[in-house]
């Protein structure tokens, strides 16, 4: 008797017509080497579980699109268990494995079949009103479209912080690190570091710095009374409105995010090669 095809999952951000001829080249390629192919179209949400039911049993999702793609396909993956390979046909592509000029993406299915690379990232989970959310980047609770500066609550393991005025407050996993989370002025935290960064948004303080926590801390965020409107946000996603004078609860997400790789991963060349990190200005093409 012979063995079941395996199952490769396609998540295609089917907005952009590249990814789509992208993922059309990589289905072919996959069918042709006996492969079953499920495609799933990219889409907006605070959840999947269609996505997730579609590709559960898959080796590996595979992601086309920017990283933005990849974060949404985080959660259709995370709680099947379905290792996540990146293709990037968008601009940065910090997150994917392989950039749409990479020669290995023709031989992919050989790639596939031979064995992955596969690595958890850990991720966030955001609570509020009895409802949970997932960030594999970041979350961020912040002022709505209100001008002047109000506090935000800060508090690690009920031990209370801190009251920060602020635009609000960010928490970034070590993968979110190099994202919105570097832009605030956090630090970069190394993939392998089972941390949580926290920085304030445009501080109305000369004293406020990010801090880095365990990754098993319980982060409450609690918006002052007087707001008249916050935004819970996870990776970039606008999720729910804060009321005020109520709190968003984060910590772990109860599963990993398993990125999977075709070759081994080496962080600080990834941060030279896409970022400029270390690179002298002087050193940059012209």
């Amino acid at each position: 008797m012979s063995a079941a095809p395996e199952t490769v999952a396609l998540y295609i951000d089917s907005a952009r017509e590249h990814a789509r001829s992208m993922a059309a080249r990589i289905e072919a390629s996959f069918r042709r080497s006996g492969a079953q192919v499920v495609v799933v179209p990219a889409e907006r949400g605070t959840a999947e579980p269609a996505a997730a039911a579609a590709i559960a049993g898959a080796k590996v999702l595979i992601a086309i699109g920017g990283d933005g793609t990849l974060l949404r396909a985080a959660r259709a993956a995370v709680d099947v268990a379905v290792p996540l390979l990146g293709v990037n046909t968008g601009r940065l592509g910090f997150l994917t494995e392989l950039d749409q000029d990479d020669p290995r993406l023709d031989a992919l299915p050989e790639l596939v079949g031979s064995g992955l690379i596969v690595r958890p990232r850990i991720a966030l989970a955001a609570s509020y009103e009895g409802r949970t959310f997932f960030a594999l980047n970041d979350v961020v609770v912040r002022k709505g479209e209100v001008s002047r500066i109000v506090p935000f609550g800060l508090r690690f393991d009920d031990d209370a912080a801190s009251n920060i005025p602020a635009d609000g407050i960010c928490v970034a996993t070590p993968t979110g690190s190099t994202a919105y989370f570097l832009s605030a002025g956090g630090s970069i935290i190394s993939p392998g570091v089972d941390a949580f960064g926290v920085v304030p948004l445009l501080p109305h303080t000369l004293f406020s710095r990010p801090l880095i926590v365990g990754a098993d801390s319980r982060i409450e965020i609690t918006c002052d009374s007087q707001i008249a409107q916050a935004h819970l946000e996870c990776d970039g996603d606008v999720l729910a409105d804060i009321a005020p004078g109520s709190s968003v609860t984060i910590g772990r997400y109860p599963k990993p995010v398993l990125f999977a790789r075709v070759s081994p991963f080496h962080f600080f060349e990834r941060l030279e090669a896409k970022m400029l990190w270390g690179v002298s200005i002087k050193d940059r093409p012209r």
